[in-house]
């Protein structure tokens, strides 16, 4: 009987885990104060509404994109649709950011390791890790970042604003959005998941598509 109920408590026990928020080990982007005119472009930015769509023109290369990134995310996200969707709005986040969809993915990959529900030890939360500040510096207090497309627009549209403050310099983008400017520790993680699990040619597949239609 004793034995049973062991066995009942390390039950109950794992069950628990397996419903609380798995930690993320990122590191915390940092406040730092702006203009009110970027404050509102920020606002602006994540204010649309407009319906995400995957936005690669080419049928054909649309198709190979989602079903070869999905191939790969699936050991990560078991469930096909939920897979497509995410990876639906990444694309069109990372699009609309003026970001390669790549890069995005292997931030992700580094931030959270695709855990929709994971919290830094700093309290950022979700896909992207977005620190809670970032709700009051856009003037939407209301909103929930773990809501699967409000995080990765929060996210793109916060690597987007570093990108500009560095002038293009991804390196010195990817540690502001981290909190660790200057230190190549984390830029090098997001490239060499950037370049080692999500690298995508288009151009080679727009290539392909020709030849195919030729022949």
């Amino acid at each position: 009987m004793q034995l049973k109920a062991q066995h009942l408590r390390a039950a109950l026990a794992a069950f628990a885990l397996s419903l609380a928020p798995a930690l993320a080990q990122a590191g915390p982007q940092q406040y730092e104060p702006m203009a009110a005119s970027v404050r509102a472009a920020l606002h602006e930015a994540v204010s649309d509404a407009v319906a995400p769509a995957l936005p690669i023109p080419q049928a054909g290369e649309r198709a190979r994109w989602l079903t070869e990134m999905s191939a790969r995310l699936a050991k990560r996200i078991p469930d096909a649709a939920y897979r497509e969707e995410l990876l639906t709005t990444i694309h069109y986040e990372a699009t609309r950011a003026g970001l390669d969809p790549q890069l995005v993915l292997g931030l992700i990959q580094v931030e959270s390791n695709f855990r929709k529900y994971a919290i830094s030890s700093a309290g950022a939360r979700g896909y992207m890790q977005v620190m809670p500040f970032w709700l009051k510096v856009m003037g939407r207090p209301d909103d929930n970042l773990f809501h699967l497309r409000t995080n990765l627009r929060y996210g793109c549209t916060i690597l987007r604003h570093y990108v500009d403050i560095e002038k293009g310099n991804l390196f010195r983008a990817l540690g502001r959005y981290n909190g660790s400017l200057g230190k190549p520790h984390y830029p090098n993680l997001v490239r060499t998941a950037w370049e080692r699990h999500w690298r995508w040619e288009a151009q080679q597949l727009a290539a392909n598509d020709a030849t195919a239609s030729a022949n």
